[in-house]
């Protein structure tokens, strides 16, 4: 499934291949990988539990 999404990097990710992450959103998901290794399965969250998540960090 994440190879159908549109993944962004996070403008908190620097460009120097530290870490980076990539989010993809869909109207009931929320998706989050590391970018340095995509063939890692992606955590998937709700949006409620996403946004309590961008609350807390």
């Amino acid at each position: 499934m994440s190879t159908d999404l549109n993944w962004f990097k996070s403008s908190y990710s620097g460009g120097q291949g530290g870490d980076c992450v990539e989010v993809a959103t869909l109207v009931d998901s929320v998706h989050v990988r590391d970018s340095k290794d995509t063939d890692l399965p992606s955590l998937t969250l709700s949006p409620a539990a996403w946004d309590v998540f961008l609350t807390l960090v």
